[in-house]
Order: C-alpha cells, then structure tokens, then sequence
C-alpha cells in the first residue's frame, strides 16, 4: 500500500469522526484553530488589548472569559514567554510570548503552533477534548476545513 493511500485513509477515518462530533467540540476546535492563525498572523497592532484582538469576537463570551484567563498561561507553560521576565500583565505577557514565536521557524514554529492550537480547543471546550484526540481532530480541521474555507 502506497503511503499517499494510506494517509487517505486516516484523513477519512478522521472526517467521518469529526462529523460525528458534537457541535460544542466542533466550535472549541475551530475557535483553537482560528486564535492560533490569529496568533500566527499578528503584527504589531494598535489595538490596546492584544487578547481582544486574537479572540474571535463571535466566540461565547464565556470562552473568551476562559481564554484571556489561559492564553497566558499556555504562552507560559509552553516556554514561550521565558524572556519576558519584565511582562507585568497578561496582554504584556502574550505580546512577549508571540514575538517569540515568531522568531521560531519551520517545523518547531509550526509544532508550537499546532500544541497551541489542541490547548486552546481544550479550554474553549471546557475540559471536554482529551489531547489525543484534540491533536488529531485539529489537524485534520485545519487542513482540510480551516484553510479549505480561506
């Protein structure tokens, strides 16, 4: 079997998975995929709230509350924010964290963006979303529904 067959498959497995997901877990995995492209598209904004500006303002307000409360956490803990020892507030801190994200390149860049990622869907699906399966089901998302739509 060739492997391009073989990935097919999976990617169809995964498909007829995510169709079957409920549709609070299918929101948390698009809202982790869309902060994440947010994060990976930011540029020094204007705006005064770095968090405002990378939640989606359709998300629940409740996700978003859960959001601004881990997103620095998750900068944190995934050691994006080691240099930002000056970062006196949590949009200070997710502006430090992304400037190191974006010195990473290729695939270790694209490895925080993808842990990122599953951790935003776990919070935005309140627990609901085991890793495994989030880092699956967001991939397969993102490549073929996410970047499909844009």
């Amino acid at each position: 079997m060739k492997i391009p067959v073989w990935i097919k498959k999976i990617w169809k497995a995964i498909q007829s998975l995510f169709n079957r997901i409920p549709a609070e877990l299918k929101t948390a995995i698009h809202t982790g995929v869309v902060v994440t492209e947010n994060i990976k598209t930011f540029v020094e904004s204007p705006a005064a709230d770095i968090l405002t500006t990378l939640i989606p303002g359709e998300t629940d307000d409740r996700i978003k509350a859960a959001l601004r409360a881990a997103l620095p956490t998750l900068l944190i803990q995934l050691k994006l924010a080691d240099n930002c020892s000056g970062a006196n507030t949590p949009q200070e801190t997710t502006a430090c964290a992304i400037k190191t994200l974006q010195s990473l390149t290729g695939d270790l860049k694209s490895a925080f963006l993808h842990n990122l990622s599953v951790l935003i869907a776990q919070v935005a699906a309140d627990g609901k979303l085991t890793w495994q399966d989030g880092a699956y089901i967001m991939e397969w998302y993102y490549q073929h529904r996410f970047k499909a739509t844009s």
